[in-house]
């Protein structure tokens, strides 16, 4: 019976890790939340989920957004699509070397401003790896690929400027750090409250054994 149960816990206590990974292993764009009206540095933190590397990672620009500007990153190139009127609706970061290994994960930066009555940003990612298969980023949150979300809230007025650019850059670059943590917190918690759960039921084998 004791060997049951050891092998039971041990079950579990497997699975919620190997689950543990799989939900935090989306792409997400940074900051997951903003003010309407600002200028915003946003990070997209790709994670390769494949035991073979990422190569090439497109995202559509909403509407709700206007990117103008990106940041270079070694390794990597980058292509963008326009409309008619010059905005721009989507990049793509394709690999010029090995891409991102199964261990490995990337961060694309770029920077726009936000709508002035966005109400939230629904950015739909497309994940290529090196077999040439892609995995669209762009279900409901309760998806297994969801689509990352930025929620907006009011502006206080304030046109922005270079400076206030820049302090939000800052900002989205530590609450990408911040969400990271946030992500894993409950994942931790709940690894935490299974393995007390575990030592109290082997206390509690213990006791009935003694007695």
């Amino acid at each position: 019976m004791k060997k049951q149960v050891t092998a039971l816990l041990s079950t579990l206590v497997l699975s919620t890790i190997a689950f543990a990974g799989t939900a935090s292993a989306h792409v997400v764009v940074y900051p997951l939340e903003a003010t309407q009206g600002s200028y915003e540095k946003f990070t997209v933190r790709v994670p390769t989920e494949k035991d073979i590397p990422t190569t090439k990672v497109k995202i559509e620009i909403p509407k709700d957004v206007e990117i103008s500007r990106f940041e270079p990153k070694e390794g990597w190139k980058y292509e963008l699509q326009k409309d008619s009127s010059g905005l721009i609706t989507s990049v793509t970061w394709t690999a010029t070397d090995a891409g991102l290994s199964p261990t490995e994960f990337g961060e694309f930066n770029m920077q726009g401003k936000v709508g002035d009555n966005a109400k939230k940003i629904v950015w739909k990612a497309y994940q290529t790896y090196k077999d040439g298969s892609t995995v669209a980023w762009e279900g409901p949150a309760d998806a297994d690929t969801p689509a990352s979300i930025t929620t907006v809230v009011k502006g206080n007025g304030v046109e922005g400027d270079s400076h206030v650019s820049a302090t939000n850059e800052t900002t989205s670059t530590n609450e990408a750090t911040n969400n990271d943590s946030n992500t894993t917190l409950p994942t931790t918690l709940s690894i935490i409250a299974l393995v007390l759960g575990i030592a109290s039921l082997i206390l509690s084998l213990r006791r009935k054994k003694q007695s």
